[in-house]
């Protein structure tokens, strides 16, 4: 899809081409000037556009095999949001109507104010955002004690199959049977 399309797919939904014209215009020009002055740009449920720092490096021409330096830059990143993802891999189905991305939590538009909070300040959400840290130690401390258990079952199992494999069927440590010689004895 290329500008040109976007906006007739936004016309169709608006119902004016130069208002969609418009708008798709006004869109890209805010992101393009917020990523520029090093701010990222936020979509929930789409993804974010950010600048990022490339370092110095060597890389190498790929006509003459020569190494060449290559200087630092800042370059523009896309890391698409998890309602993106889920529906470009078909774990979450494209509804038929509607947005297909989630929208951004009531208030979160609005300047100065943060998500977390919610627009009124109330307690039950600060009391949400205070308490996911312990949450999220507890979910860490619990894969850790899981990790730990797997990792003992496992050499458990496998000292026992060493066990197995170097003692006798019967479990028992006997010694090896004397030879009997087949020479008749001489008296």
């Amino acid at each position: 899809m290329n500008k040109g399309q976007l906006v007739e797919a936004v016309a169709g939904q608006l119902g004016s081409r130069v208002a969609a014209e418009d708008a798709v215009d006004v869109v890209l020009d805010v992101m393009v000037r917020a990523v520029v002055a090093g701010e990222a740009v936020q979509v929930t449920g789409f993804g974010t556009l950010e600048s990022v720092q490339r370092a110095a490096r060597y890389a190498r021409n790929p006509q003459t095999g020569e190494r060449v330096r290559v200087k630092k830059t800042t370059v523009p990143r896309f890391r698409a949001g998890q309602g993106f993802k889920d529906l470009v891999s078909g774990t979450r189905k494209l509804p038929k109507t509607g947005p297909a991305v989630a929208k951004a939590p009531k208030g979160s538009l609005a300047p100065g104010k943060t998500v977390a909070a919610g627009p009124t300040g109330t307690k039950a959400a600060a009391k949400r955002s205070a308490a996911a840290p312990a949450v999220i130690a507890k979910k860490t401390t619990a894969k850790k004690a899981a990790a730990a258990r797997m990792s003992t079952a496992l050499a458990t199992k496998k000292a026992a199959a060493v066990t197995r494999k170097t003692a006798p069927a019967g479990g028992k440590k006997t010694a090896a049977p004397a030879k009997r010689s087949t020479r008749p004895a001489t008296a």
